[in-house]
């Protein structure tokens, strides 16, 4: 079926297609003036998504989600904030209210639910494309009862985003209220257990201590290298003291009483050589400077016994002062690993009291912090426009549904004709004959009638005329 094919059965069947239409928007007008008017008041609230809490100052990085807006559209059209509606405006304690649930319902429910979804199927709400501003509307028969609906919704919705936010913080608020008191006693443990330890091991100022006893131990240190110098030179002196030659010694040769004696020695001996010469062997003089001689002979190899003895004495001495700085400085080296073991300690001990502190304080601020949250009444949600009585009804809106009424008509005035033409099929033209007895087609008579007469009796006779195709 063609173009020129449809057209020609439209144009056999164009009664049918005027009548459908004529019917279609006669009922669609007559239904129009019939319904009762109705009428829609709007509220406006504005999401602040993109500011910041008033409360704490910091950002809300929930409500920059990009289902943000979808969900708080599922709360403002929820059965909760409904049923809120319905208990503000004591909906369910109207008698006329409940004789229409009775005769609705036959007692089934409630009368709270049952008008929480009526008012859930009149209402309406439309967020905007490009802004935060969402749309609460409600239709009704009554302007003022509409318009009090919609700011019902605006404002129970409101509430309701205070109170999801709010009841999280009030319940966290009691989690860190228990933790609190185990994150006190904590601090309370670890600091009697420094306290504790720092009286058994008699800890006023580790740090303090410690460099004293450091120092100490590096004074020791040095005098133990210092002695140990001094040793060894005793020892080399000793040495060559106590050998053959030790009346070549610096110490035994520097002693004061050993020169004297040598001088001494001298004088006797050259005094003895001149009495030697001049005296024989029994003379008294000579035998008096012998003894002279001698006598000084012995105190000088007793001097130098004395001194190199003395010199032995003086390296043990060293040798006993070296032991006794090294003894004394590993005590000390001892003390101050000590005291390390006693820091290494009590630092761990500390840092269990910071750590404890610092879980405490962090804590003790989070719950302050929920605490102030759990009992803000503030709200990120403003009433821009609040709902007003509408002047205008919103419905039935007559010339709208004429102009449908008409597209739809003519849709079904075209439907109906098809329809027709198929429970019904004509030849239209020599097209259809062609389809129908599957033959050529070798001419055509077009037929054109005369008009008729407005006054004339009988019709003028058709011209037909023969077409060969």
């Amino acid at each position: 079926m063609n173009f020129s094919q449809i057209l020609l059965i439209l144009r056999a069947r164009q009664k049918i297609v005027l009548i459908t239409l004529l019917i279609t928007v006669l009922t669609t007008l007559a239904v129009s003036l019939v319904l009762p008017k109705s009428y829609m008041a709007t509220s406006s609230l504005v999401l602040n998504y993109k500011g910041v809490d008033p409360l704490t100052g910091m950002s809300m990085p929930g409500q920059l989600l990009p289902g943000y807006m979808a969900t708080q559209i599922d709360i403002i059209s929820s059965k909760n904030v409904s049923l809120r509606v319905v208990d503000r405006l004591g909906l369910a304690q109207s008698p006329a209210v409940i004789e229409q649930f009775h005769q609705a319902t036959e007692g089934k429910g409630t009368v709270r639910d049952w008008l929480a979804d009526l008012l859930l199927k009149k209402l309406e709400v439309v967020p905007s494309k490009e802004s935060s501003v969402v749309d609460i509307s409600f239709k009704g028969a009554d302007p003022q009862f509409v318009a009090a609906i919609a700011n019902a919704f605006a404002d129970e919705y409101q509430k309701i985003s205070i109170q999801l936010k709010v009841d999280p913080m009030k319940k966290a608020a009691v989690y860190f209220d228990s933790q609190l008191k185990l994150l006190r006693d904590n601090v309370e443990v670890a600091q009697s257990k420094l306290s504790k330890y720092q009286q058994d091991n008699g800890i006023v100022s580790l740090d303090n201590r410690l460099d004293v006893e450091s120092n100490r131990l590096n004074d020791l240190s040095a005098q133990l290298v210092a002695a140990q110098g001094q040793t060894m030179e005793a020892s080399s002196r000793q040495r060559m003291a106590s050998g053959s030659g030790y009346a070549e010694s610096p110490d035994v040769a520097s002693n004061p009483l050993i020169q004297n004696l040598k001088i001494g020695l001298g004088n006797a001996e050259s005094k003895f050589a001149e009495v030697s010469q001049r005296l024989s062997n029994n003379h008294p003089q000579y035998q008096s400077a012998k003894a002279e001689v001698d006598k000084l002979r012995m105190d000088l190899r007793d001097q130098l016994s004395i001194a190199s003895r003395s010199v032995g004495n003086n390296a043990q001495i060293f040798q006993q002062r070296e032991g006794a700085i090294r003894s004394a400085m590993q005590e000390q080296k001892a003390k101050v690993l000590e005291l390390n073991r006693t820091r290494d300690e009590m630092n761990v001990l500390s840092k269990d009291v910071e750590n404890a502190q610092r879980a405490f304080d962090i804590a003790s601020q989070r719950f302050s912090q929920t605490r102030i949250e759990g009992q803000s009444d503030q709200s990120d949600i403003a009433v821009l426009n609040p709902a007003a009585p509408p002047i205008e009804p919103a419905g039935p809106k007559v010339l709208l549904n004429t102009v449908l009424s008409l597209f739809l008509g003519t849709m079904l005035g075209l439907g109906l004709a098809i329809l027709a033409e198929m429970l019904d099929r004509r030849v239209r033209s020599y097209s259809d004959l062609a389809d129908v007895a599957q033959i050529p087609v070798l001419g055509v008579i077009e037929w054109n009638e005369q008009p008729r007469k407005r006054f004339g009796l009988f019709k003028s006779a058709p011209q037909r005329r023969l077409r060969l195709s």
